[in-house]
């Protein structure tokens, strides 16, 4: 039987899903992090199905998502885009911490996968932490200052107000750098990466992160099979059930089949 238990990690909202045979052994671990406006429970049938291979997997609330929502409205929200993605990526450590210190995750097999905002905060917690192992971008882009000044110019044309000086804003551009991954590819360290992307994604381009995974193919020449990116030609901005069922193989061979070798 899956267990899924609503925990709160630091005011951090998560849910804890676990086989009940495997609830108190160590394990490896699952972080799947959500995209923007949505929340944490929208993502269960992707935890279940990694429960089941024998992943405990934490399904955390970002900021102003789920229980930690306010009362402003999402146009409202988008305007903390990039402050909820760097602050997840914060919080990620403080809910591996967690779980290692209590002896419930192996520190050595953690993977983290998200969509969209979430596949975000994937490729820039890779720049960030060597304890992630493998990781899953679901519709993701790994260009943080580039897609961020594409979005303000995007609002901008739209004719949206900004509530921000292009001073302020060129400041914000400026902070996002260190979590860019396409600006310093290398530390990905050849750790196991898979990508799945629609290609008709109005949201989140395709071309961009597409052209990224071509550019990786010389850090991974020693190891080429750890990373992939799957191309679905018909998809918009929605995840197939064809990326559900390889993220939780992908997961599931780097992570736990590996030992069996």
């Amino acid at each position: 039987m899956i267990e899924i238990h609503n925990e709160s990690i630091e005011d951090i909202p998560i849910l804890h899903i676990v086989k009940d045979e495997n609830k108190n052994k160590t394990l490896p671990l699952i972080i799947f992090v959500h995209g923007f406006t949505s929340a944490k429970e929208h993502n269960l049938h992707f935890a279940y199905l990694l429960a089941e291979k024998g992943f405990r997997i934490i399904l955390p609330d970002t900021m102003l998502h789920g229980e930690r929502a306010g009362n402003q409205n999402p146009k409202e929200t988008m305007y903390y885009f990039w402050k909820i993605v760097v602050q997840t990526i914060s919080e990620l450590e403080v809910l591996k911490t967690h779980f290692v210190e209590k002896k419930l995750v192996d520190p050595e097999k953690i993977g983290l996968v998200g969509t969209s905002m979430g596949a975000i905060v994937t490729f820039g917690a890779l720049t960030q932490y060597k304890w992630i192992k493998v990781a899953v971008s679901l519709m993701g882009s790994p260009y943080y200052e580039k897609f961020a000044r594409a979005q303000i110019e995007h609002l901008k044309k739209a004719g949206v107000q900004m509530p921000f000086s292009d001073e302020d804003l060129e400041t914000e551009f400026v902070a996002l750098r260190p979590f860019d991954l396409t600006a310093q590819p290398g530390l990905l360290s050849e750790r196991p990466l898979l990508i799945w992307h629609g290609e008709q994604d109005p949201v989140v381009p395709f071309q961009p992160t597409f052209d990224f995974y071509q550019q990786l193919q010389e850090h991974y020449k020693n190891h080429p099979n750890d990373i992939d990116f799957i191309v679905d030609e018909h998809a918009g901005h929605k995840v197939s059930r064809e990326a559900l069922l390889r993220t939780v193989a992908w997961f599931d061979n780097y992570l736990i089949e590996n030992d069996k070798k």
